[in-house]
């Protein structure tokens, strides 16, 4: 899904005018029809199932944190941790490599999403179906606006223009991002208590409904704005993309579920199976953070304009090129780095302010005790 996200990333820096969710408008047959691929498969169906992972993974902390017979006051700090080091990282991301960074996002989330924990199924399904009419509903938004590309925010000409401009766009998207990952995010803590994602074999039915439905739901929600970028059907009215924008992208949360649910079938079946690819794609999902953010590091080197500066250069074809070259490197790097049994500079990062920081004052408080 690290693929997914590179791609669902890339098209974003090619300078021109775009719309639709940000592609480029124009351009060759063969980038129109790349654009309408990853409209229907990537874009907006990629981030939503990490949002369930989120999810997910918060459940099965809180569930190895109360096994260690911790009580909830001091849980609820331990998250709190975690939510300030995604905050305070997701800050220093966007100012130095990406202004579009998801980790402060995640961070708010996380500290809201604290409340939900102990909330009983029913109502997490209750918010989370709020949430998502939520998504569904109309509105005016960059599926029906014409802009041109790449905002100052995204490629800036110096340093002082970069930092400026994204002191401003950053906070804005940390502080409503997160609204988007409220669904997958609350669907996620129910299936982690349920260890759903764990015992594939115990939930065959339910993962196979949700693999077809939510991918099938997915592909043609996003079909009427994807064969619009592709060229293949008239752009419809601006009134007409209030209602088909959102269209793409709630369906894409349900895209985000089935994705999720595919891709556990598929490993199930692999488990007995692994082979170099397949530990090495392992490896990239137990460093997903650093495998992220080194692909910030490519994406500022080859398009800041006091950089590379490739932005009029390549096309939509030649920046999936890139992105999937991008993630075959990570892979590369994350093999490395299991073969050498080393956790990963971010993963580590979060883990020892997380775990380190809690054990420090629980020893603190023992001894003044």
């Amino acid at each position: 899904m690290l693929l997914f996200i590179a791609l669902a990333n890339s098209h974003y820096f090619v300078a021109g005018e775009r719309a639709f969710g940000g592609f480029p408008v124009g351009g060759s047959v063969l980038d129109r029809g790349i654009g309408t691929l990853i409209s229907t498969f990537v874009d907006g169906r990629a981030f939503p199932m990490f949002g369930v992972l989120f999810g997910y993974g918060v459940a099965q902390i809180v569930r190895r944190q109360r096994e260690s017979g911790r009580a909830w006051w001091p849980i609820r700090k331990l998250l709190w941790r975690r939510s300030l080091v995604l905050v305070v990282l997701g800050f220093v991301h966007a100012m130095l490599l990406y202004v579009g960074d998801i980790l402060g996002a995640y961070g708010v989330l996380l500290f809201l999403g604290v409340w939900a924990i102990n909330w009983k199924g029913v109502w997490l399904f209750v918010v989370a179906g709020l949430a998502f009419v939520l998504t569904a509903m109309p509105s005016d938004d960059s599926f029906s606006t014409m802009t041109a590309g790449p905002d100052p925010a995204v490629l800036s000409h110096n340093l002082a223009e970069q930092f400026s401009a994204r002191i401003v766009a950053h906070p804005f998207i940390a502080m409503l991002g997160w609204i988007g990952f409220v669904t997958p995010f609350l669907i996620g803590l129910w299936a982690g208590r349920r260890r759903i994602l764990e015992r594939p074999a115990e939930h065959r039915t339910l993962l196979r409904t949700t693999a077809i439905v939510g991918l099938t739901v997915a592909v043609l929600g996003a079909l009427p704005v994807s064969l619009v970028v592709g060229g293949i059907i008239d752009r419809p009215s601006d009134h007409a993309l209030t209602y088909l924008g959102p269209l793409h992208d709630a369906s894409g949360v349900l895209g985000g579920f089935g994705y999720a649910a595919l891709i556990v079938l598929i490993a199930h079946r692999l488990s007995n199976r692994q082979g170099p690819f397949t530990l090495a794609i392992a490896a990239v999902g137990q460093r997903s953070l650093t495998c992220y953010l080194s692909q910030s590091v490519v994406w500022a080197l080859v398009f800041t304009p006091y950089l590379l500066d490739l932005s009029g250069t390549l096309t939509t074809t030649t920046t999936a090129l890139l992105a999937i070259a991008t993630w075959l490197a990570t892979v590369a790097m994350a093999d490395r780095m299991r073969k050498a049994n080393y956790r990963g500079p971010f993963e580590k990062l979060i883990r020892w302010f997380t775990y380190r920081t809690a054990a420090t004052r629980s020893r603190s408080s023992g001894s003044l005790a």
